[in-house]
């Protein structure tokens, strides 16, 4: 790497790209990891994953294995994936349910809150109340599953507090997964952030998301005097005023997420080639065909799309220093039938070009960043004031969790 990572945030041109180290270097990839991805609270799944008690969705982050489950009580809570007998791990399988959770190596079972209930010839000093499986903080907020690798989480109220009635009106509680997806990008996980953060390339890039979606950077930036243009304005005012929370919030305190409810172009109700409703029915309680697309997103692992017909959320996963996972989820009413209510190709084809039309956006980036001759350009501030946002929130995070070491060298 030559420099260290408190030289390398010294060195950083504000209103620049970063340098190369931060989008390919083995040791920025690892503090990435340790410094925001094993502290900070991340996106793991919609609920409606977890469809009745036993349930389970297997996941790894980085280098840890973990398990989320529906008790009995139908709370949902998340464990490290690994037998507290001899390490093995207890879910082999992506998701499924389980009345129990078994480690297939010795049977030691688990009771669905963690407990360990039986474990063979243990002897009479054995205590199985020491040897419950390792819990992993995890909160569900209007049917979103968050979860924290962290000793101690930092806070999630307030980002609660925020989304909460942003996301109530869209009833995630009644939703299924009508279909998923999962990609994996050759290019940094930052990189793949920020492609998501601006519409400068779209334009050039997605033609089925820009038959909808409109590349207004004042509507896909980070709006930093605070004003929007009038008709943005007048929009987030009428949906208030109609008792749905609409208006911009970006997180003064730490810049990690924000929330909006953003208008689609005119005529537009979905994310559909046609303009129309994707599904007839509908899931939440949005009966204006003109609330366009509840925007939110929560570093460093998630960006989402709440409509009044659907909801699509996506989950970010960084593999190596030049590869991250994308899996996009596409939520509909549990009892909405497909052939009846929504035809599948129709519902995601959208989204699915937009996803692999990124893909090979970053996959670009990626290889070139990676050639010697690359120096790092300056931002647009009129189309590009998301990704500063986002690369500023990423370095402060950075300085914030690592303490000393990060700001050493400045």
């Amino acid at each position: 790497m030559g420099k260290n990572i408190g030289e390398l945030i010294a060195a950083r041109k504000p209103g620049h790209a970063l340098e190369q180290a931060f989008y390919n270097d083995p040791d920025v990839f690892q503090t990435d990891l340790e410094e925001i991805f094993y502290k900070e609270w991340l996106f793991a799944i919609p609920a409606c994953d977890l469809e009745k008690a036993g349930s389970f969705v297997a996941q790894s982050i980085g280098a840890y294995k973990i398990i989320i489950v529906r008790g009995q009580d139908n709370v949902i809570r998340a464990f490290h994936n690994a037998c507290r007998h001899r390490g093995s791990m207890i879910c082999k399988v992506a998701k499924g349910n389980s009345p129990k959770l078994v480690c297939p190596y010795h049977q030691w079972t688990y009771e669905l809150d963690g407990s360990l209930m039986w474990a063979k010839d243990m002897g009479p000093e054995f205590d199985p109340s020491q040897h419950g499986l390792k819990t992993v903080h995890c909160r569900e907020l209007a049917g979103l599953v968050y979860v924290c690798l962290a000793d101690e989480a930092p806070d999630f109220e307030e980002f609660a507090e925020t989304a909460r009635p942003y996301l109530e009106p869209h009833d995630l509680g009644n939703a299924k997964v009508a279909f998923e997806s999962t990609i994996v990008e050759n290019g940094n996980w930052k990189l793949v952030w920020e492609n998501n953060r601006e519409c400068y390339h779209c334009g050039g890039n997605h033609p089925s998301l820009c038959r909808t979606f409109s590349d207004n950077p004042r509507i896909t930036g980070a709006n930093p005097d605070g004003t929007f243009p009038e008709e943005l304005q007048s929009h987030f005012d009428r949906f208030e005023a109609a008792g749905l929370a609409s208006n911009f919030i970006l997180d003064a305190n730490k810049g990690q997420f924000r929330v909006a409810r953003m208008p689609l172009l005119d005529g537009a109700v979905s994310y559909t080639l046609d303009r129309k409703a994707a599904v007839t029915k509908r899931l939440g309680t949005i009966q204006h065909d003109d609330a366009g697309t509840l925007v939110k997103f929560h570093y460093p692992s998630t960006w989402n799309h709440f409509l009044p017909d659907h909801s699509i959320v996506f989950r970010v996963n960084p593999i190596s220093p030049t590869e991250t996972e994308v899996t996009t989820k596409w939520l509909v009413h549990k009892d909405a039938v497909e052939g009846v209510d929504y035809d599948l190709k129709r519902l995601t084809e959208v989204w699915e070009h937009t996803n692999d039309e990124d893909r090979e956006v970053v996959e670009f980036n990626q290889m070139g960043i990676n050639t010697p001759a690359y120096e790092p350009g300056p931002y647009s501030e009129l189309q590009e004031s998301g990704v500063i946002q986002f690369v500023e929130w990423y370095l402060n995070t950075l300085k914030r969790n690592m303490g000393p070491q990060a700001v050493a060298a400045e």
